[in-house]
């Protein structure tokens, strides 16, 4: 039961100017979403990391830097396709004010599950290689660090609430309810019963709890605490 960072990229050039960026070369953070990323960092920075994974796109490998930079034990970052962002095809590079007048707008804001852009890939393509890949992963970073690692994935808006919407159990239609701000911290535990949702969307607060803590049985009940539970403090009974 390893547990996954999931860290949107900070502010772009494109993200400022209302474009929709995809995968166009040389889109970097700007200087407010470089601030955003090293304060990332710095949240980030009290969780020793198993492993960090980012998508391929500079953006990204930027945002993945300021991580690593904070980290207390050295690292490298890892480059995961899987994870990297979506294949807008010919809606890349173009206005989000331009192309909200598309016929296939509607259709992404509504029934995602039906959209597929021209030249690109569906978004029902997308989450299904995005799950995919950090299922992979994860399973990968408690083979080799155990149930208590925690590790960080470095990727985009949609491909951040895609990942969210199948851990929550949400049909893909009604995954655009979820909101994904650059440089934010979502938080998600996969056990053998189902996936946990810890946080969503969040910008600031101590993420200390999430770091395994020396000394303690690191297994996890994967049963849901009826009540709620004591919280990350205490350790659940077994079942």
């Amino acid at each position: 039961m390893a547990t996954v960072i999931l860290v949107r990229h900070g502010r772009t050039t494109a993200n400022a100017s209302g474009v929709l960026a995809g995968r166009l070369a040389g889109v970097k953070l700007d200087d407010t979403g470089q601030g955003q990323a090293e304060r990332t960092g710095q949240r980030l920075a009290v969780v020793p990391l198993a492993a960090i994974v980012s998508s391929p796109l500079e953006r990204c490998r930027q945002t993945a830097k300021a991580v690593l930079g904070a980290q207390p034990h050295p690292l490298t970052v890892a480059t995961e396709r899987g994870i990297t962002e979506c294949d807008y095809g010919e809606w890349q590079g173009r206005p989000l004010k331009e192309l909200a007048k598309e016929k296939l707008w509607s259709t992404v804001q509504a029934q995602p599950s039906a959209a597929a852009f021209p030249g690109g890939e569906s978004l029902q393509a997308m989450q299904a290689r995005a799950v995919s890949a950090v299922r992979r992963h994860d399973a990968a970073v408690e083979a080799e660090h155990g149930p208590g690692a925690v590790w960080v994935a470095v990727s985009h808006g949609d491909i951040i609430k895609s990942l969210l919407a199948d851990a929550l159990g949400m049909h893909l239609d009604l995954f655009q309810r979820l909101h994904v701000d650059p440089a934010s911290v979502s938080v998600v535990r996969y056990t053998a019963t189902r996936p946990y949702v810890l946080a969503t969307n969040t910008h600031e607060g101590d993420l200390s709890w999430l770091a395994p803590k020396p000394g303690r049985r690191q297994k996890r009940s994967t049963d849901a605490a009826v009540g709620g539970g004591a919280g990350p403090g205490a350790l659940p009974a077994r079942p």
